[in-house]
């Protein structure tokens, strides 16, 4: 076979190659559609429950068992403090307590013989008072260094801090071997599993928006949109920006999704009828946006488009570029192989 020839098999396979890649591409039409208008705010994502574990006793750090980004359960030891002081504290509570038992049962037992004898007109009355007053001041002093026992237990359970609930450490602020002091904080946690968005939104948006307004959260950094559970608008506003509080409570379990996540909360306002194409299909090349026209005989023309808001089910609006009708390949990667 000579060398034309070979050129000639090699093209005819590559235009087939082509052509069988253009018919895998999958396409979508560019059509107006009726779709949710919004009002978008920016906001950052905050648990909703997120705790600030401090000392309650005073004493040295002896051991930390948990670090950032630890998960923890409920009921853990975070860390330990040194517990030889309470530990003697609750010693001598309780030393205090057997001592005060011996005084109550002599007091009892001089009380009951004092009203025996003043049966029997061996002693006055005041002096059965004095017996009766005795076993009283006896019976509180008791209770007293009971009491004094359940204290210094209490302190002594405080050199374990447990956690509170399920979740992640979200900052230590305290190294071991480290003195704190009651009200010292040590550990800054947060429950992933639920977790919400606020944003601010001014109050000439609250009538469009109105009291439970549906809403949808876009996740830049994960390439994500999420429905939100449940909405509140905050009953008061912030008089020097003149807006209003609104929290947006995500799905429980959301993954990915952490603290101070940048995102957009976007209120639906309305619905309009808007030329789209899927989100998918769009492809970004530094200031290039455009996207891969696929004509009826499969060939594939890349084309730059304007487009303009990008709706809550995945599409976005065309504003110049493309017309209702054309094709739009959904994988632009691939579209672009097959053209080259």
């Amino acid at each position: 076979m000579n060398t034309l020839n070979k050129s000639w098999i090699y093209s005819l396979l590559f235009c087939l190659a082509n052509a069988h890649a253009a018919e895998q591409l999958q396409v979508a039409s560019v059509q107006y559609r009726e779709v949710e208008q919004t009002y978008s705010v920016e906001g950052l994502v905050e648990a909703t429950r997120q705790s600030t574990v401090s000392a309650q006793i005073s004493g040295r750090i002896k051991e930390i068992n948990f670090d950032v980004g630890s998960r923890v359960n409920k009921g853990q030891v975070i860390l330990r403090i040194d517990e030889r002081e309470t530990a003697q504290a609750l010693a001598s509570s309780n030393a205090q307590v057997l001592q005060a038992q011996a005084t109550l049962q002599n007091a009892k037992a001089n009380y009951e013989r004092s009203k025996q004898l003043f049966e029997q007109k061996f002693i006055s009355q005041s002096a059965l008072d004095k017996a009766q007053a005795d076993y009283q001041v006896a019976r509180a002093q008791a209770a007293a260094s009971e009491a004094g026992v359940g204290q210094a237990s209490l302190a002594h359970g405080y050199s374990a801090v447990v956690a509170p609930y399920s979740g992640v450490v979200a900052a230590r602020l305290v190294e071991v071997g480290e003195m704190v002091t009651p009200g010292k904080p040590m550990m800054v946690g947060f429950d992933p599993a639920e977790m919400r968005v606020v944003v601010s939104v001014p109050q000439y948006k609250l009538s469009e928006i109105g009291p439970n307004p549906k809403v949808v959260v876009e996740m830049p950094s994960l390439n994500r949109w999420v429905k939100a559970a449940s909405t509140i608008v905050q009953p008061l506003a912030d008089a020097r920006t003149h807006s209003t509080q609104v929290r947006v409570y995500l799905p429980k379990d959301e993954q990915g999704v952490y603290p101070g996540m940048f995102v957009r909360a976007h209120f639906v306002v309305g619905k309009a009828n808007k030329l789209v194409i899927p989100l998918s299909a769009i492809l970004r090349r530094s200031e290039v946006v455009a996207v891969y026209v696929v004509d009826e005989k499969g060939g594939v023309k890349l084309r730059q488009v304007r487009l303009g808001e990008t709706t809550a089910n995945g599409s976005v609006e065309v504003l110049a570029g493309l017309n209702p009708g054309e094709k739009v390949a959904l994988d632009p990667i691939k579209a672009g192989i097959s053209k080259d």
